[in-house]
């Protein structure tokens, strides 16, 4: 894992942004298409407004798939992560296919397309964050490490939840879904490059514990330090209570 301290959530964004471009840029130039994995949520705003302003990236070619989504909730409800992916991504680059999860369908017949269409070949690279909780994807502490599923229904945890709510996304605690579909964790560490964006000091204790304490399904997002190819992305504030560096960290003015 390489990790990058940034100054502020905005640099980190660009810096993100500017590493994903150029590697999508590579893979479509060499295979002629990627497949690409979109995070959603307050933590990925900086990093998706810049990669859509990326030039030269042939997004005719990728095929996007999406981490998460609540069961039940209406793709025009404000907290909807297909609605946040078509109004900060898809309608601004118009991928080739965007194969999002459809929360208002059988949750179990969802999994199963889902899981056929991202099995069908290698993801690229995956844009992801670090919940609160630790969290990757909606996969809340203790995590699954071990299923083979792509897409698994999950049910949520109050931190989870209240981490929803206190970013704006629903009107009171009672009003967020208790369920969700999520990409597995062993799906998300199929991907060849993962790059992870981790602003804000909300986020600081569970960076601290996911990257310095043990890898554990009680801090799911821990499982990143066993891919072989991670970019890791932080602001000041959420690198605050880390110890000191051990080698892998590069600062960005």
């Amino acid at each position: 894992m390489k990790v990058h301290v940034c100054q502020d959530s905005a640099e980190a964004g660009r810096a993100a942004a500017a590493s994903a471009a150029q590697y999508l840029r590579e893979v479509i130039r060499t295979q002629g298409a990627a497949r690409i994995i979109a995070a959603t949520g307050t933590s990925q705003f900086s990093f998706l407004a810049n990669l859509v302003t990326e030039p030269a990236i042939p997004w005719s070619s990728v095929t996007m798939f999406h981490l998460d989504e609540y069961v039940g909730l209406p793709v025009d409800h404000p907290a909807s992560f297909r609605r946040y992916l078509r109004e900060r991504l898809i309608n601004k680059v118009h991928p080739g296919a965007s194969i999002l999860i459809d929360g208002e369908t059988s949750p179990a017949d969802e999994c199963g397309r889902l899981g056929t269409l991202i099995a069908a070949a290698p993801v690229d690279i995956a844009f992801v964050g670090i919940g609160e909780n630790g969290h990757l994807a909606f996969n809340d502490p203790p995590a699954d490490f071990e299923t083979e599923q792509p897409y698994i229904v999950v049910d949520l945890d109050d931190t989870c939840r209240r981490q929803q709510l206190g970013e704006g996304w629903f009107a009171s605690l009672d009003a967020v879904p208790r369920r969700a579909i999520s990409m597995s964790i062993r799906q998300i560490m199929r991907a060849r490059v993962i790059v992870c964006t981790v602003p804000g000091a909300r986020k600081a204790p569970a960076v601290r514990a996911c990257l310095e304490e043990e890898v554990s399904p009680l801090r799911p997002a821990s499982i990143l330090r066993r891919h072989p190819h991670v970019e890791l992305y932080l602001d000041r504030e959420s690198a605050a209570l880390r110890t000191l560096p051990n080698g892998d960290e590069e600062a960005t003015p």
